[in-house]
């Protein structure tokens, strides 16, 4: 017989407990959103001209091409605001909510004798404020402890383009296959591969029989690959033997004339800059030497035709 009484009851304890949650104006933020999406990925490889090794220097230039299309968005999400029920705050805005129901109400009568010249906040948020304080399931609205959760996002396309970039394969290693050795060499900052077949690791092979180096390059994250063979001239490699003994053969042992010999040889080989960077060798070795270093200069403009100076006496003068 009192079952209904008790289960109403319970319900209003139920409602008195959790409460409800004051609802404040809706907040919204809005950001720009830009999408990249990869079409096409390249790398290219610029072995250079004349298509075949004449010289065992080449600067070799690498360069990554990607595709993207960028779209552009306006992005708006809008939060719903709420002041979440605190019971125990009902113990002080219950008393203040029935003062400020009074105060807005005689604030109202007075309005009406001031011909409307009171602000809203006296006549009509006093009021609100009040009826929410006297609400028991209720706390009034405070911007301070307010809570919000996202009530939708909307997306507008401001813009779609295609862009294009071009990039040095910067610090990242090529493998360069020759013959049946495979070499990992590394770019520089500038994407530029300094290939010295003089120089290690090259200098221990026998290229005699090499008549090309492939060059290959990857991007792990995408298994993007390039690859470009470089054909090594057949005098070029007859030559490279002899030339590594002109240049890294100790100097310290040798007469200046076999030092003239070695620069001299170096050009008649073709090897022009080989042959420069061995002379300027020759003269930083004999720097602290003053005699020695006129000597050597003196039999290289006599039995090589050759005329140097040391670089460092226009640095000091």
């Amino acid at each position: 017989m009192h079952t209904p009484h008790r289960i109403g009851a319970a319900l209003l304890g139920a409602l008195l407990l959790s409460g409800c949650a004051n609802h404040l104006p809706q907040r919204s933020e809005q950001e720009e959103r830009i999408e990249r999406k990869l079409l096409d990925h390249s790398l290219q490889i610029d072995v250079g001209e004349p298509k075949v090794l004449e010289l065992p220097q080449r600067r070799i230039r690498i360069n990554e091409q990607k595709t993207f299309e960028v779209t552009e968005f306006e992005v708006t999400r809008r939060y719903d605001r709420y002041t979440p029920y605190q019971p125990w705050r009902e113990v002080y805005e219950i008393p203040l909510g029935a003062v400020a129901i009074v105060a807005g109400v005689g604030a109202n009568i007075l309005n009406v004798a001031m011909l409307g010249r009171l602000p809203d906040t006296a006549t009509k948020d006093w009021i609100s404020y009040g009826f929410a304080g006297i609400n028991p399931a209720m706390n009034v609205e405070s911007n301070g402890r307010s809570e919000q959760n996202l009530a939708s996002i909307d997306e507008k396309q401001l813009d779609k383009r295609t862009e294009y970039s071009s990039l040095p394969w910067a610090d990242r290693p090529v493998t360069v296959k020759a013959g049946n050795q495979t070499h990992e060499l590394t770019t520089d900052r500038g994407g530029i591969l300094r290939l010295n077949l003089l120089d290690d690791p090259f200098a221990e092979q026998d290229l005699r029989q090499v008549g090309s180096l492939l060059l290959s390059i990857e991007d792990p994250s995408d298994d993007t690959r390039a690859d470009a063979p470089l054909l090594v001239s057949h005098n070029l490699r007859g030559k490279l033997q002899e030339a590594h003994r002109l240049i890294f053969d100790d100097l310290e042992d040798d007469e200046v004339y076999q030092w003239v010999h070695r620069v001299k040889r170096l050009s008649e080989l073709g090897l022009e800059e080989e042959a420069s960077e061995l002379e300027q060798s020759l003269i930083e070795l004999t720097r602290n030497d003053p005699e020695l270093q006129k000597e050597f200069l003196g039999k290289l403009m006599k039995d090589a035709g050759r005329l140097a100076a040391d670089p460092g006496e226009d640095r000091e003068e």
